[in-house]
């Protein structure tokens, strides 16, 4: 059975809703456009401008710390560049993200939202050129299989939801765990070509319900006790550029 895409997904702001995809351009050394592009900076995080450098995660609202961000619906829409929130299906904020204006709505909207939590008003900050907002520190892809969210539900004892774990791209046809064995080997999906660098170790993000806002989880602690590390999915640097859509066969190496 061969190794496929089941489906991509890229997340415009750091910690809001993922996004489906029906196909990706992966470039070399660059992550999905407009994936962690933006996000929400605490009011105690120091930033001059609204475009920054890489940033640890704890300068940002995040779900690791901030689980009612899962209670809202974020769209992105890429021609206008601007951000419509929405909670319970209504939308309660829209502002274009790269225009002073835009970015001050949204900041306001967060700020009544999220309260105390923000650390005060919240600031709409940009990746710099080269630069990408994820959890890890250069722009990658991550590839996370679905046969092993399935074999952890062996821990949980309870459905694993796999927008948890906030994925680029999901594949299926594989053995649990079998991804662990590409680091720092080269994988073809679609017509791109990437070299897988790291294990992506997880935190309390993964915790909460994406469906409800809840803490009904330990995924850490599952992952610990039943395969003694913290890690899902796999990190990869895209080496040479290629269209990338659900169904692809992923090639590993043999």
């Amino acid at each position: 059975m061969p190794i496929t895409v089941h489906s991509i997904y890229r997340h415009p702001l750091k910690g809001l809703t993922p996004e489906a995809m029906d196909s990706v351009e992966l470039s070399p050394g660059q992550a999905i456009a407009n994936d962690r592009r933006f996000a929400l900076a605490l009011g105690s995080t120091p930033t001059e401008t609204a475009a920054t450098e890489w940033l640890p995660k704890t300068s940002f609202l995040m779900l690791a710390r901030h689980e009612r961000l899962a209670q809202l619906e974020t769209r992105f829409d890429d021609e206008t560049e601007t951000l419509s929130v929405l909670r319970q299906g209504k939308q309660v904020a829209r502002g274009k993200l790269t225009d002073r204006i835009g970015r001050t709505t949204i900041e306001e909207f967060f700020a009544a939202f999220m309260k105390d939590e923000s650390r005060g008003r919240p600031k709409v900050v940009e990746a710099a050129d080269g630069h990408v907002l994820s959890d890890h520190n250069a722009p990658v892809i991550s590839i996370l299989n679905l046969a092993s969210a399935k074999d952890l539900e062996r821990v949980t004892q309870k459905p694993v939801d796999p927008l948890r774990f906030r994925a680029n791209i999901w594949i299926e046809g594989t053995a649990p765990w079998h991804e662990f064995e590409w680091i720092d080997k080269q994988i073809t999906i679609g017509g791109a070509t990437l070299t897988v660098t790291a294990r992506i170790d997880r935190c309390a993000a993964t915790n909460v319900n994406p469906a409800t806002a809840e803490r009904d989880l330990n995924i850490p602690k599952a992952l610990q006790m039943g395969y003694r590390h913290v890690d899902f999915g796999v990190y990869a640097r895209v080496d040479q550029a290629g269209t990338v859509k659900p169904g692809d066969t992923l090639v590993s190496p043999t």
